[in-house]
């Protein structure tokens, strides 16, 4: 395969993906209280996200590289 007919392929994955999710989401786990044997922790869940943009943006991208590596003979 051609090298612009796979990152179109690439692209066109990414842009589904970024248009089911939305957004990227992990946890960070922080220590609140340490004395001796006592712990607690508290996890917070935040989230990266991502515009519907970033996913049109990608598809546009990955069809127009997948007609230019169809193209070039």
């Amino acid at each position: 395969m051609k090298t612009a007919t796979i990152l179109g392929i690439a692209l066109l994955m990414l842009g589904v993906v970024a248009f089911a999710y939305q957004g990227i989401t992990y946890t960070t786990r922080e220590k609140v209280i340490d004395l001796g044997p006592l712990q607690a922790t508290v996890d917070t869940k935040q989230t990266i996200p991502l515009t519907p943009l970033v996913g049109g943006l990608a598809l546009v991208g990955g069809i127009a590289l997948l007609v230019v590596g169809t193209r070039r003979v």
